[in-house]
């Protein structure tokens, strides 16, 4: 895989979800047990040139969702190395049982990646945004759940994942032109957050595409001054409890931000590991606040759930009040 700024910048304009299939057929060449399942999305996950590449490694399931699960399992007991992909709502919550028993309770190795996950289809409505997959698998033992933060960190995290011996869950968010938050020389471990930005005052968790505007927020508060670190918290499950206690430490309160329900995900994953610490400080949770609202546009969405940079700036300073 040729990482380069040029790379780099084609796969922002494109999205994360383009880049998943060019990243999948440059894999395909080094990996010959590597196979691709699919449930009548190969346009939207950017896997055309895949399928006509590499048609013995790549099968439509149409769209028959729970059976993608269980022929992923089949063939992850024969010795594939199976991905499977479409929305993220139907790859998760509609085979919620199928990933419990196929993949949980039978240990079979499968990638699994979401598309579209959190509010990007939000013109859809809510049957096609994602607010509950990351509360949804974090039940499931043995199930890690990553959610990139940029295209270049989906090609690394997908690099990762067929690499790995666990079962994994990758959670594409946001939508073309992604913001570029990763350079050239990142590297990208499973479980080890990345610090994005050092300030004294407070601590930013963030996954996925939130992780941009969290920056954002944080050049806004440091104006105000207030010092605020960034922590992209790519991988949600197994979390990086060795940077919430540091957060926890340093700071007298922590944010999470995430474009999913504020139950559940990553701000409930960083709680339960605090709630172990003695005297942790303040816990901020922003996030999709319990409800559905009525659909709309990306950016509106962002704007009604807290979740532009501008509303996350409000949120913290109303809370340090």
């Amino acid at each position: 895989m040729v990482i380069n700024e040029r790379n780099i910048k084609i796969w922002s304009t494109i999205g994360s979800r383009a880049t998943f299939g060019i990243a999948a057929l440059e894999l395909a060449k080094e990996i010959d047990n590597l196979m691709v399942l699919t449930c009548d999305v190969s346009t939207s996950a950017g896997l055309d040139r895949y399928r006509k590449t590499y048609p013995d490694k790549y099968l439509d399931l149409g769209i028959a969702e729970q059976n993608l699960i269980g022929v992923a399992a089949g063939l992850s007991s024969e010795g594939f190395n199976v991905v499977t992909t479409t929305f993220a709502p139907f790859q998760t919550i509609r085979c919620c049982e199928q990933i419990k028993v196929n993949i949980g309770y039978m240990k079979q190795k499968i990638c699994m990646v979401g598309i579209a996950s959190g509010l990007a289809l939000g013109n859809l409505g809510f049957t096609h945004c994602c607010i509950e997959d990351i509360g949804i698998l974090r039940t499931i033992p043995g199930m890690t759940i990553i959610s990139p933060s940029d295209s270049l960190e989906t090609v690394k995290a997908l690099e990762a994942s067929v690499n790995s011996n666990k079962s994994i869950y990758i959670r594409l968010t946001g939508s073309s032109n992604n913001p570029i938050v990763n350079g050239v020389d990142y590297k990208f471990e499973i479980g080890k957050s990345i610090q994005l930005r050092e300030g004294k005052d407070i601590t930013i968790f963030s996954a996925g595409a939130m992780v941009y505007n969290c920056l954002e927020a944080a050049k806004k508060l440091n104006e105000k001054n207030i010092s605020c670190s960034v922590i992209n918290m790519h991988t949600i499950k197994p979390i990086d409890k060795e940077a919430i206690k540091k957060a926890c430490d340093e700071n007298k309160i922590i944010v999470s931000v995430e474009e999913h329900n504020v139950i559940g995900g990553l701000g409930s994953a960083i709680a339960e590991y605090k709630a172990t610490l003695s005297n942790p400080p303040k816990q901020l949770i922003i996030g999709v606040d319990d409800f559905y609202s009525k659909g709309g546009s990306y950016k509106f969405l962002q704007e009604k759930h807290g979740l532009s940079s501008d509303k996350i700036v409000d949120n913290i300073l109303q809370n340090l009040k």
